[in-house]
């Protein structure tokens, strides 16, 4: 049948481009488990699982896991819904998600919250996309409605259109401005809303779970993310995946500017992209690393790695078995420069570089002197991460070009010279 994919592996995607499974559906209804975080909000969540169980998705192949934060008194779910939950030791919205994920059976992973009622085709609108690709996130449109005194029997779209609240702008201008991230880049983690948010569950577990460290409110979505999209994720709002908030979003509420600041600060260490890192402070993980060339003396190492560094805000040396590790700060770079022989680097040419690849989706480029020798590599991680999954090395273009201000450096280098400024 024209439009129905079949198959186990899914359908490896170039770049972000999950606009070419438009028109496309997977053979059959894929097995989704949803998640809903729970926290002292029974009568919401009996509503959302009410919307759920009513839903377009067949039943058996709908997996339902209620993941308790600590309730004083655990929430009663029905026949068929699967509850499990924690200790209350503070808000660890990030640990409950994470305990749903662990007894989940599906293929697919759905993360809801309980105050987050999805319409009927939620589920089968926002699976559809991991179903056929295996590494894309796909986020739902999350709306917003008062729904105080709204029971399990009603019709979520009839109510809440009557009772509905301001989307947030910066969210909605953001789906508009990127075509509902099809153009992304390496900060649209923050268009990513954990109350509404599906995957694969085999790209979760390669991701890993959402960072249990997060015990306050906020934050826990984005830096997961990151993650994900260092993964080689493509990233995707299913605007047609519409599931309803119970209440104002986080920016319309008046405590929201202190827990954003806070928020803020708590993302700082764990993303270390310009725009999210600290402008002068360290952050805590390394974001660009530059790798000294084999075989290079001692003199023409520092030189090399010195003036690299120098000339691309943001990186530092680091070796490359760490980095290939993701050890300690190097779990989260985000751009491998490899310097393949000794250079000297000066003015922005490098720098140039760094941003395109990140800017124009590139995998790689290898910068070549005049004869067309290669001295150096700028690599984005998140296309060797794709491209490593699927065995491919051409879903992400790669370039080879002359880059101004890098040129080869001679056997002899004169450290003094350099660091004096008359070499």
């Amino acid at each position: 049948m024209a439009g129905v994919v079949t198959g186990p592996g899914g359908i490896p995607l170039p770049g972000n481009r999950w606009d070419l499974l438009d028109g496309r559906a997977p053979a059959e209804p894929p097995d989704v488990t949803v998640v809903i975080a729970h926290y002292e909000q029974p009568r919401q969540l009996a509503v959302t699982l009410a919307a759920l169980r009513s839903g377009a998705h067949p039943a058996a192949r709908l997996q339902i896991i209620v993941t308790d934060d600590g309730s004083a008194v655990p929430p009663a779910v029905p026949h068929g819904v699967e509850l499990v939950r924690q200790r209350d030791e503070g808000f660890r919205l990030a640990a409950a998600r994470n305990r749903g994920a662990a007894h989940a059976r599906g293929d697919i992973l759905v993360f809801l919250d309980a105050d987050t009622v999805p319409e009927p085709d939620f589920i089968s609108e926002i699976v559809r996309l991991p179903a056929l690709a295996p590494d894309v996130v796909a986020v739902g449109r999350r709306r917003h409605a008062d729904l105080a005194g709204v029971g399990p029997s009603a019709d979520i779209r009839l109510v809440a259109e009557t009772r509905m609240l301001p989307e947030p702008g910066w969210l909605s201008d953001a789906y508009r401005g990127s075509r509902n991230l099809l153009d992304v880049d390496d900060r649209s983690y923050r268009f990513v809303i954990g109350a509404a948010v599906a995957c694969s569950r085999r790209f979760f577990e390669e991701v890993g779970g959402f960072d249990e460290s997060f015990d306050s409110y906020g934050g826990e979505d984005w830096e997961w993310a990151y993650r994900a999209w260092l993964a080689g994720a493509v990233l995707a709002h299913v605007p047609t995946a519409v599931a309803w908030h119970d209440g104002p979003d986080a920016s319309a509420r008046e405590e929201s500017h202190a827990t954003k600041n806070a928020e803020a600060l708590r993302l700082a260490d764990r993303i270390p992209v310009p725009g999210s890192r600290p402008r002068g402070i360290r952050s805590a993980t390394a974001d660009i690393v530059i790798i000294a060339p084999d075989s290079a003396s001692g003199a023409a190492s520092f030189v090399s790695v010195d003036s690299a560094v120098a000339a691309v805000p943001g990186s530092e040396e680091a070796d490359l078995a760490d980095v290939l590790a993701g050890a300690g700060r190097f779990d989260r770079v985000r751009i491998r420069i490899e310097l393949l022989r000794p250079v000297r680097v000066s003015g922005s040419g490098l720098a140039d570089v760094v941003e395109r690849v990140a800017t124009e989706g590139l995998g790689q480029v290898v910068a070549v002197t005049s004869d067309e020798t290669p001295v150096l590599r700028v690599v984005s991680v998140r296309a060797e991460r794709r491209h490593r999954r699927w065995g491919r090395d051409d879903l992400f273009p790669d370039a080879v070009e002359s880059v101004p201000g890098v040129e080869a450096l001679p056997d002899e280098v004169d450290v003094e010279g350099y660091l004096g400024g008359w070499w």
